[in-house]
């Protein structure tokens, strides 16, 4: 799924966030914000996106789900236009980098592509968290006064740290020598697992398994 921020204007509070795949509910939400006058002026909305390199690309973005992203890509330049005329606002695709999701490690392919770059980026130090690099998206794009940083397709590149050339050199080299005996010598396949487990609250740095845990609670 890919999250939809709705902001009313620099330095506002978020008025909503939803889950969509391609960009008709995107439109949707926007259009009934509109037609109810619930954005402030000047507001933006900013849809989070993945495309990936070309390694990935026919299982991701040759795919349905590539499908997908580009009519997001679409409905931003159809919404930005919208908002401008309405509100003096603007409609944006954040492409980020890979990450650890429950959707993403269901993608063929694309967890050993994951595993292969978390080690990439860990050694040539450029590797961030999901929380790093959303800091880094409104530090550096949408909490200045400046419009973001776009490319040549009007989407902001977060994703400019995965898509370093010695980055993907590393990953192309790793990749075609990978087998199940080597996984865990020439992946951080384990910091995938890691993170994974993470997401459902197993393997969390602090906590204490060994706790009995109170599984009964009434409420009120």
């Amino acid at each position: 799924m890919t999250d939809v921020t709705i902001a009313p204007a620099s330095g506002q509070e978020v008025a909503d966030t939803v889950a969509v795949m391609g960009g008709e509910d995107w439109s949707l939400w926007i259009e009934a914000f509109l037609t109810e006058s619930l954005l402030a002026e000047g507001a933006r909305t900013l849809a989070y996106s993945y495309i990936g390199p070309e390694l990935t690309w026919p299982v991701y973005r040759d795919g349905t789900i590539g499908a997908a992203k580009k009519d997001l890509e679409t409905t931003a330049r159809n919404l930005s236009g919208l908002l401008r005329e309405k509100v003096g606002g603007d409609a944006y695709v954040a492409v980020n980098k890979a990450i650890v999701t429950q959707a993403s490690a269901a993608i063929p392919v694309v967890p050993l592509y994951m595993s292969i770059l978390r080690r990439a980026m860990s050694e040539t130090g450029v590797e961030e968290g999901a929380i790093e690099q959303m800091t880094r998206l409104f530090v550096n794009h949408l909490a200045t006064r400046l419009a973001p940083a776009t490319d040549n397709a009007g989407r902001i590149r977060m994703d400019d740290r995965e898509m370093r050339p010695y980055v993907q050199e590393e990953v192309e080299g790793i990749w075609p020598n990978v087998t199940t005996e080597n996984l865990s010598i020439l992946t951080d396949f384990a910091g995938f697992k890691r993170e994974f487990r993470n997401l459902f609250g197993f393997e969390v740095a602090g906590v204490d398994y060994s706790q009995p845990v109170e599984i009964d609670l009434k409420l009120g």
